[in-house]
C-alpha cells in the first residue's frame, strides 16, 4: 500500500483525487451554490453582466500563510464548464505574506463570478488547516526532537481528503483515511471483548494478538497501512511489549502491533513509555495523543515518542482571508 507520507504534494493530491471523493466533494459545493440549472451559471450575473464580457482576477491572500487547495481550483473549473484559465504564482505548501497574488483566472468575465465563492472557500479553509499544522510542526521541534505530526479523523464530513492533503501541505502528516486502511483498536473496541481478569497481562496480550492477526488475514492483498492499538496504562504497553510473539533484539512489533497509542499520558508517563519500548529494543512505535494543544507539543515531543496526532490540526484551524480582486473587464475585438 502506497505510503501517503512520502509522496510529494502533486502525487499525493492525484492519489486522493483517484478516489473520486474530490470531484464528488467539488460537484456538491457547485450544486449548492448555482442549484440544479448550474450550467445556466449565477443569475445575479446573467442579469448584470453581459455575457460577451472577459476578465481578469487575482486571487489574494489577504492574511500570511501556507498556501493549500490551489490543486483543485483547475477541476473546479473543469466542473462548472467554465471558459476561463487559471495560472498559479505559488505552490502548495508555500508560505506566503499578506497582499501576495497565488494565482490568476482569466477568461469569461460571467464564468469568473459563478466559480468565485467555492474556489475561494476551498482555499481558505485548506490554507488554514495548512497554516496551523505548519504551526504545530514548528513547535514540536523544538530542542531537536523529530516526532511526526499526525492528523486524525475529527475532519469536516465531506472534507477529509482535501482537509488531510492540507495538513501535508503544512508540513503534517496523514493518519490513516478511514476505517478501511488501517487498524486502530481503540478502548471501546477493548470494552466490547470479555478479557478473563484472571488471565492477567497475558490475556490482554493474547487478545490484542489474535485480533491483529484476523485484521490483517481480512485486509487480504489490499494490506493495511498499519494496526494500532490504544493503551491508556504503562502496565498494559508492559503486557504488550512481554506479551506473545515478544521480539527478538530489533525484531518487529510484538503481537502484531505496529504502533502503540498513548492515550492522554502526559510527558513524565510519556518519557517512562519510551523505556519500557526502547528496553523491549522493538521497532514498535509509540504515538502520543489527546489534549495536544500549541503549548504542549513540544514538550511531548521531547519525551521521545515517534508520532503526535492531534485532531485540532482541523477542527481547530480557523480560515484564512483569502479574496478575488477583479481587474477592469475587456470586450473582445
Amino acid at each position: 500500500m502506497i505510503d501517503l507520507n512520502t509522496l510529494p504534494l502533486a502525487d499525493l493530491y492525484r492519489t486522493l483525487r483517484a478516489s473520486g471523493l474530490v470531484t464528488r466533494l467539488l460537484e456538491l459545493a457547485r450544486d449548492e451554490d448555482l442549484g440544479e440549472r448550474w450550467e445556466q451559471g449565477d443569475v445575479t450575473s446573467r442579469a448584470f453582466v453581459p455575457g460577451h464580457l472577459r476578465g481578469r482576477a487575482s486571487i489574494v491572500f489577504r492574511t500570511a500563510g501556507v498556501a493549500a487547495g490551489l490543486a483543485c481550483v483547475d477541476e473546479v473549473l473543469h466542473l462548472y464548464r467554465a471558459d476561463v484559465d487559471f495560472a498559479q504564482t505559488v505552490a502548495d505548501g508555500q508560505h506566503v505574506e499578506a497582499g501576495a497574488v497565488v494565482g490568476t483566472l482569466t477568461g469569461n468575465l460571467r464564468a469568473i463570478l459563478g466559480a468565485e465563492r467555492p474556489v475561494l472557500n476551498l482555499l481558505g479553509r485548506l490554507s488554514g488547516i495548512a497554516t496551523r499544522t505548519a504551526r504545530f510542526v514548528q513547535a514540536a521541534a523544538v530542542g531537536g526532537a523529530k516526532a511526526g505530526v499526525y492528523d486524525t479523523r475529527k475532519t469536516t464530513p465531506g472534507l477529509r481528503t482535501l482537509e488531510k492533503y492540507a495538513v501535508r501541505c503544512g508540513g503534517g502528516r496523514c493518519h490513516r483515511l478511514g476505517l478501511f486502511d488501517a487498524v486502530l483498536i481503540k478502548d471501546n473496541h477493548l470494552a466490547a471483548v470479555r478479557i478473563p481478569a484472571s488471565g492477567g497481562p497475558g490475556a490482554f496480550a493474547e487478545t490484542v494478538t489474535h485480533a491483529a492477526a484476523r485484521a490483517r488475514d481480512e485486509a487480504g492483498r489490499e494490506g493495511l497501512r498499519f494496526v494500532m492499538l490504544e493503551v491508556d496504562t504503562l502496565d498494559q504497553l508492559a503486557a504488550l511489549l512481554g506479551g506473545p510473539q515478544a521480539p527478538a533484539a530489533g525484531g518487529p512489533a510484538p503481537c502484531g502491533i505496529d504502533i502503540v497509542l498513548l492515550d492522554n499520558m502526559d510527558p513524565p508517563t510519556l518519557r517512562r513509555a519510551v523505556q519500557l519500548r526502547d528496553q523491549a529494543n522493538t521497532r514498535t512505535q509509540l504515538e502520543a495523543s489527546g489534549g495536544v494543544t500549541i503549548e504542549t507539543v513540544g514538550a511531548i515531543a521531547a519525551t521521545g515518542v515517534d508520532r503526535i496526532s492531534t485532531g485540532s490540526l482541523t477542527h481547530g484551524a480557523t480560515w484564512l482571508d483569502v479574496a478575488l480582486d477583479m481587474e477592469p473587464p475587456s470586450r473582445p475585438g
